[in-house]
């Protein structure tokens, strides 16, 4: 090998390594993530979440996940519900007996007792996205949101994250923001995306008089198809379409344990 190739190869080798988990309803996957620029080294792993998905049960899912790279350092893990010192409050999507589990202590355990970072899922998705995709050129305040079955959030001010936010319960117009503006609801009732837009706009309003964001960034699936509902949007701040997708969870769960941070 010559000395340009030696060069290249070395250049084309990440260095600034982390490993991420995104426990879904449905879903378990990992990666390893390039942390310089946001990217999966080779392809993400999925495995199935266990039903019931219980703590053990998943637990054991993410162990497998990790084992499949051969990967010994740090791991991030994302799950569906709030987390606040150490401890899971709610649980979405998966098995209720995950409300007041230790989380550290349940993946320490399964998991060689490396270091972890266990942090919502939004929140992930949110600082991976406010560091790597559609928000990465802004500064001030940075809302994320996934519209899906409900409605996920994360706000960042200048890259650092205000946890746990649940802006999806939000009371608008008397009733939750999810049950008015979610992509589910949109489904259930038929409406057309010009509907569903107005409903969004007026979600979006409410969070604008609260938190004056310089941008709202929008993931879940119905942002695949963004062009055919946000010109309908009304509301005054900019709304993007998310721009990781299915990795955002993976590389903000990466991003959260090189950096120490413990929910």
């Amino acid at each position: 090998m010559s000395d340009a190739e030696a060069a290249s190869t070395e250049t084309a080798t990440p260095t600034n390594l982390g490993f991420g988990v995104d426990v879904g309803g449905s879903g378990i996957k990992g990666g390893i993530v390039d942390l310089d620029t946001g990217e999966l080294v080779g392809e993400r792993f999925k495995v199935l979440t266990p039903q019931p998905s219980t703590p053990e049960a998943v637990a054991g899912g993410v162990a497998e996940v990790v084992d499949h790279f051969d990967w010994t350092g740090p791991v991030g893990i994302t799950l569906p519900g709030v987390v606040t010192d150490g401890v899971m409050r709610t649980a979405a999507n998966i098995d209720k007996d995950w409300i007041g589990t230790d989380v550290y202590e349940l993946f320490s355990s399964h998991l060689g007792g490396r270091p972890v970072s266990v942090l919502n899922d939004a929140d992930a998705a949110g600082m991976a996205e406010d560091r790597y995709g559609a928000a990465a050129d802004v500064d001030g305040v940075v809302v994320l949101l996934t519209l899906g079955t409900g409605i996920g959030s994360a706000i960042l001010i200048d890259g650092t994250l205000v946890p746990n936010t649940e802006l999806g319960h939000m009371i608008v117009d008397g009733k939750e923001a999810e049950h008015r503006a979610s992509s589910k609801v949109k489904e259930d009732k038929g409406w057309p995306y010009e509907k569903w837009a107005e409903k969004l706009s007026r979600v979006l309003e409410a969070y604008e008089v609260l938190f004056w964001p310089k941008v709202f960034v929008v993931g879940g699936g119905i942002s695949r198809k963004s062009d055919k509902w946000l010109p309908y949007l009304t509301n005054s701040t900019p709304v993007v379409p998310a721009t990781l997708k299915n990795t955002a969870g993976i590389v903000g769960a990466a991003m959260a344990v090189s950096t120490g941070l413990r929910a």
